[in-house]
């Protein structure tokens, strides 16, 4: 009879195991429950005791033979049998392959060993690049003709007469063949009783002090060369500029030392080669002599041009000094010159200058004539910049033709980008008048203004800097305008002011080009501008300027239905049946277009009356607060990489409202540059340098203007296919797209002559100078073709780098003075020496 034990559980189900509080008072007991197997019920659970007074084995059956022996449970991680196997299986088979792989990649790669090294497939040309070169830009002018006469090489339908095919292809050369070179004169007649009636009398300006060195003038031949082709973009017509003249070397550069001797005071350059009529502006009935530059004071002979023409023009304000440097007190002495100063912008005569009585007589007589706006032309170069003879050349042509001929209409003024942070500029006036003048060479000495990013740095310190594609906000790629702005702020006495490259470069005359660009300008309708701003004008594609612009209102109102547009509906219904989408318009621009972050009210422009009711006639008579020489294209959606370069804006909802042209020639009002200074200064807000000014434009409601210059292209483009490619963007825009030519598409431009890196400008412009390019032309082929090269007003840009084969030989400056001419004006000697010299280094 065996003993029955009782196996009830020690704490209730629902209790805390763990709970001591529920413990018995035998400290000494602790009580483990074991789970339950699945094998037993509740009735099976076995307690078990780890008290000393009681025998675990008291708690055991007797006999090992007991029918409650526990079955031994299974773990649920355990692995069967079957299933291990497969995975083993699994896991050698992929080893087996590794190893198989390997040893298959080592033997084709012996393989190539022994095969040799395989060549990569070339990438895709793009299209362009299979289109034939044109051959008539290089005629010469031997083969000139009336421009009427003329059956241009492109564009042309392919049953046109073949022209010509290189300037190679004319018989010997036949006396008097060439007629003579004339004076061209883009000036308004300044005696005329028009002109004097309505403004002041202008006067002559001179190369001397002495007013004895008369300026000679650009020459032209009348017609074009033979085939010569018509413009790919933009129009001559369009601008007001003349297209049935053409220019030589000698008679485009001639005039400031191109053409004759060092000895002489000439550059030196263009002594060979064809020289047939290349003394003609000498033996004119002008009777001007060459001109001896090698003393020419520009600086005193601006200066001197513009006193003497000042009544033409605003009274002259105070200039402002910089206020990081005004640490002295306001004393008497500048109390009084500001005094001065504000009685001379009321039109109080100033007693302390004298006046001679013509200025008197002219100020009495003349008393409501009307004054004429100051410009400021703004050459933007660097502290080391090696000048060659052909920069010389550039830039007497400019300072003769906008400033000295003109009378004071434009002043030339250096913008010189010191790059060493680290000069003391700012804190020693004296080191400062050393730098300019080792900066520029002799002939411009007190025609500059130093600037440096760290100066801009502590003027606009308080942009965010976000080192765009490791850019600082400051600097002068993405900051290109902020020592444009501070200096119209410090110089306020020029309505306009002219950014200007020193790569850029113009076969025809500097003075017509500008104020043709200028009145069309202010000539523009303000509806619709913005929508003309963003396209590329191509005539043969586009017909006149008045379809292009009844073109432009139809794509801006009702969209484009073109396949190659994908913003466009398809012609063809879907497949479903139903019909295609409509094509969708934009908006047009009327007014401010503003972001919400903007300053409030700062004399933006507003509609005089809405977009519908107006009959082009807002903004008519108008001066452009903005005028380009590429398409201001929206970016927005584009691939252009500078896109997104937007600092201090609100971006939670979007960049904001955008306008980009690519580079930064250009002319910007007073009013602008003001506004972009305060934007920067107190709203903190900057944008990319291609993007600053438009978009700045584009938010205040000032007018902005593209001039459609004439571009050409160096290859035979079908002309359908250039419209596809150049205006590829939203609603036949260039921009607003993934497809515009903007961005990743920009090779199209390397055949153009107006871009920031186009190649055929550079190539023009050294052929026309008689140089030899990829083995063509240079001055034998002339000699033994058709002569020199003579083009028509060609806007180029960049031109860089032009080595000039200049004549060797001394000039006499002196007497026991010695000079080498070749090196005059550009040796600046060693970096060493020049620090020296700063007062930088001892």
């Amino acid at each position: 009879m065996g003993r029955k034990y009782r196996h009830d559980p020690l704490y209730d189900e629902d209790e805390d195991l763990y709970d001591l509080g529920n413990a018995p008072p035998d400290l000494e007991k602790y009580h483990y429950r074991r789970s339950p197997s699945p094998d037993y019920g509740r009735d099976n659970e076995v307690d078990y005791s780890s008290s000393s007074r009681e025998t675990s084995g008291s708690y055991q059956p007797m006999l090992r033979n007991s029918p409650h022996k526990r079955k031994e449970s299974v773990s649920r991680y355990r692995l069967r049998n079957r299933r291990a196997r497969w995975l083993c299986l699994m896991l050698f088979s992929a080893m087996i392959m590794f190893i198989f792989n390997l040893f298959r990649m080592s033997w084709d790669s012996a393989r190539q060993l022994e095969a040799g090294p395989v060549e990569k497939q070339t990438p895709k040309p793009p299209p362009w690049e299979s289109f034939e070169f044109l051959k008539r830009y290089h005629g010469g002018i031997r083969t000139l003709l009336a421009k009427n006469k003329n059956i241009p090489e492109y564009p042309r339908e392919p049953d046109d007469t073949a022209q010509p095919s290189s300037n190679t292809s004319v018989a010997p050369r036949k006396t008097h063949s060439r007629p003579k070179s004339i004076p061209f004169d883009p000036y308004p007649d300044y005696r005329s009783d028009a002109y004097t009636s309505k403004y002041y009398e202008k006067h002559e300006c001179f190369l001397d002090l002495g007013g004895l060195v008369r300026i000679p003038k650009v020459h032209y031949y009348s017609g074009v060369t033979e085939g010569f082709p018509e413009p790919a973009m933009g129009s001559h017509d369009v601008l007001g500029l003349r297209n049935d003249i053409c220019f030589d070397r000698f008679g485009r550069l001639g005039p400031y030392g191109y053409g004759y001797s060092v000895r002489r005071g000439g550059i030196g350059a263009g002594l060979h080669g064809d020289r047939e009529g290349a003394d003609d502006m000498w033996t004119g009935a002008e009777k001007i002599s060459e001109v001896d530059y090698s003393d020419v004071p520009w600086a005193k002979v601006q200066e001197t041009c513009a006193e003497k023409n000042k009544l033409r023009f605003k009274s002259p304000m105070e200039e402002r000094g910089h206020l990081f440097q005004s640490m002295h007190l306001h004393d008497e002495g500048d109390a009084k010159e500001e005094t001065r100063a504000t009685s001379i912008s009321e039109g109080v005569q100033d007693d302390s200058q004298p006046r001679n009585a013509t200025q008197r007589k002219e100020g009495k007589v003349g008393a409501e004539l009307a004054k004429l706006a100051r410009t400021a032309i703004l050459v933007r170069t660097w502290w080391d910049y090696e000048y060659t003879p052909e920069d010389i050349i550039y830039m007497r042509s400019l300072i003769s033709e906008l400033s000295l001929l003109s009378g004071g209409e434009y002043i030339i003024h250096f913008l010189v980008h010191v790059k060493d942070d680290n000069l003391p500029i700012w804190a020693d006036k004296k080191i400062y008048n050393r730098v300019l003048t080792n900066s520029l060479p002799k002939e411009f000495e007190g025609m500059g203004t130093l600037w440096s990013e760290r100066q801009m740095g502590l003027i606009y310190g308080g942009l965010q800097e976000s080192f765009f594609r490791d850019l600082p906000v400051h600097g002068v790629y993405r900051g290109t305008f902020l020592p444009v702005q501070y200096f119209a702020y410090q110089n306020p006495d020029f309505d306009y002011i002219w950014n200007w490259e020193m790569d850029v470069r113009y076969t025809g005359q500097w003075y017509h080009l500008l104020d043709k660009v200028r009145s069309w300008s202010k000539a523009q309708p303000r509806k619709g501008l913005w929508e003309r701003n963003g396209r590329f004008y191509i005539p043969s594609v586009h017909g006149s300027w008045e379809d292009f612009k009844q073109m432009v209102r139809v794509q801006t109102e009702m969209g484009t239905d073109n396949p190659a547009n994908m913003w466009s509906s398809l012609s063809k219904a879907n497949p479903d049946g139903s019909a295609a989408p409509q094509p969708k318009g934009d908006t047009p621009v009327w007014g401010p277009l503003s972001p919400d972050d903007m300053l409030a009210h700062q004399n933006d422009t507003i509609p005089e009356t809405s977009y519908e009711k107006d009959r082009y006639t807002w903004g008519v008579d108008e001066e452009a607060d903005l005028i380009v020489f590429n398409p201001l294209f929206d970016p927005d959606g584009t691939t252009w990489f500078f896109t997104s370069d937007v600092t201090g804006y609100n971006t939670t909802a979007g960049l904001p409202p955008r306008r980009a042209a690519i580079t930064t020639t250009s002319r910007l009002s007073r009013k602008l540059l003001q506004t972009m200074h305060r934007e920067a200064v107190i709203s903190r807000h900057m944008m990319f340098s291609e993007m600053w000014p438009a978009s700045i434009a584009l938010h205040h409601g000032y007018k902005a203007v593209y001039a459609p210059h004439p571009v050409y292209i160096d290859r035979n483009w079908p002309t359908s296919y250039l419209n596809a490619v150049m205006n590829a963007g939203r609603n036949g825009a260039t921009g607003g797209a993934r497809t515009s030519v903007f961005g990743s598409r920009e090779h199209n431009f390397k055949g153009t002559t107006w871009f920031y890196d186009a190649g055929f400008a550079p190539n023009l412009w050294r052929r026309w100078l008689g140089y030899k390019v990829d083995n063509d032309g240079g001055e034998q082929a002339e000699l033994a073709g058709e002569g020199r090269m003579c083009l028509p007003a060609v806007f180029l840009h960049p031109v860089k780098g032009v080595g000039m084969g200049v004549e060797g030989g001394l000039r006499v400056k002196e007497e026991g003075e010695v000079v080498d001419a070749r090196s005059e004006g550009t040796d600046k000697g060693s970096d060493e020496e020049r620090m020296g010299e700063m007062g930088v280094i001892d």
